[in-house]
């Protein structure tokens, strides 16, 4: 099985990360198999909308392990691995298309970072959503910290990214993080109704309002992506990221310094 598969639904297409073993965690096959799904959909004609879902019990419990001990092995390589991540995540918020997450089971650190590169968001109420970054002694780095802002306002994003803030689909809809929210077996019906709404309007006229809203939303989107990494340089070589990567894999709570 391919570990990204489409599915066309008239003028829709369906993008499903299929990676349901490690619970949809990113690594280097699967950001770039949903770089060249993501890139098919938008250079397609007949493709009108694209729905981002994931296969198994979860949307995706974000970057997969491996990446954290790689980066505490040699923070030096944070800027090359991050690259693909960004260009990938980027797609769903250039491409010419109105963009959905349909997010179930958990959508946690680089994949909530991936839902806010959506335009719109669809969620299940009991599912939960949240940037942990922080505590492991890391900032959100692949758009998080860049996009959260715009969608929930800065106090509402401090809260999150800060205090590492993990909440549910009827919180995310209340703060305005997600667009429509409804139980896990009503998810699927919720999208297609968000998705005909979109359908019924002018694909051109979509395409320009949603480029010309990015625009207002995040004028600075560039810079901040780039901030971003230079933050995330000078975590990756903290003692608190040493602590945290080993309190995480020693299933531990971490005692940070401040170092």
């Amino acid at each position: 099985m391919p570990i990204v598969e489409t599915e066309d639904r008239g003028a829709v297409r369906h993008v499903i990360l299929n990676r349901p073993e490690k619970r949809n965690a990113f690594n280097d096959e699967l950001v770039l198999g949903l770089r060249d799904a993501l890139s098919a959909a938008a250079d397609d004609g007949g493709v009108h909308c694209v729905v981002l879902r994931g296969a198994g019990p979860m949307f995706s419990s974000g970057m997969d392990v491996n990446f954290l001990g790689g980066l505490a092995a040699d923070p030096g390589q944070l800027r090359a691995s991050r690259r693909p991540i960004i260009e990938t995540w980027n797609l769903l918020e250039e491409m010419p298309k109105p963009t959905i997450a349909q997010i179930h089971g958990a959508c946690i650190g680089g994949a909530m970072e991936l839902a806010l590169a959506a335009d719109l968001r669809v969620m299940a109420a009991e599912s939960v959503i949240g940037l942990v970054e922080t505590r492991v002694g890391l900032i959100p780095d692949v758009g998080g910290s860049s996009r959260l802002p715009a969608v929930v306002g800065l106090g509402r994003a401090k809260e999150m990214i800060m205090a590492s803030k993990v909440i549910d689909g009827v919180e995310a809809e209340r703060i305005g993080l997600v667009n429509r929210v409804a139980p896990a077996e009503e998810l699927d019906a919720a999208t297609e109704q968000l998705v005909n709404e979109l359908l019924a309007c002018a694909p051109r006229a979509v395409a320009l309002a949603k480029r010309l809203l990015d625009s207002v939303a995040k004028p600075t989107l560039s810079a901040t992506l780039e901030l971003e990494v230079v933050a995330q340089e000078l975590c990756a070589r903290s003692e608190d990221f040493g602590e945290g990567t080993r309190a995480f894999a020693e299933k531990r709570q971490p005692e940070f310094s401040g170092r």
